[in-house]
């Protein structure tokens, strides 16, 4: 029995549709995300476990998950990169004829290799210059700038591969947003 009043009105009942899952765009390199995102989840579980329920924090902690959020990210834009899901804005190319929209991610293209590749460059660099050591463990803190260097290094070339298919194919999501419909996310 519920507790409604006679004067209440009725209510829809509300049905939420489920989407299934697509998992197909996954590849291996995409396991180390998820292993590392996890060990980072036990190391901050273990900060929050040690300081609040033994009242005896564990030093180590904070600075490791520190690294470990910093390899979560630049392996997750890896990801990104690889599917081609950094962000874009697109609201100008809605308007401008296909010849400019080609020119336009070609440039992009060529500007994302660039920067990309500068940045492997400039974080090798500093990584090979860093003899600091971490705080709370012995390793030396290049460790975090090579696993970056790699991280921009692995992002040049899926940057080049994407820029390469957009030549190839003569198409893109910025080309013909209509054809690539499919593999945007809604909101609905």
């Amino acid at each position: 029995m519920t507790d409604k009043r006679p004067d209440e009105p009725e209510l829809p009942e509300i049905h939420f549709e489920e989407q299934e899952i697509d998992l197909s765009d996954l590849r291996w390199d995409d396991s180390l995300v998820l292993v590392i995102f996890w060990i980072l989840a036990f190391v901050v579980f273990l900060q929050f476990f040690t300081r609040y329920v033994l009242n005896d924090s564990l030093g180590w902690t904070e600075e490791i998950a520190r690294f470990l959020l910093i390899a979560v990210t630049f392996t997750g834009s890896v990801m990104a990169v690889r599917k081609n899901t950094h962000i874009a804005v697109e609201f100008l190319y809605r308007w401008v004829p296909r010849p400019v929209r080609r020119v336009a991610q070609a440039a992009i293209d060529a500007v994302t290799i660039g920067f990309f590749g500068m940045l492997t460059l400039l974080t090798g660099q500093l990584a090979g210059r860093t003899g600091q050591m971490m705080v709370s463990i012995d390793l030396p803190k290049s460790y975090v700038y090579w696993f970056v260097a790699a991280c921009f290094a692995a992002m040049t070339f899926y940057a080049l591969r994407n820029g390469w298919m957009h030549l190839r194919d003569g198409t893109s999501r910025l080309i013909d947003p209509e054809l690539h419909a499919d593999s945007v996310p809604t909101m609905d």
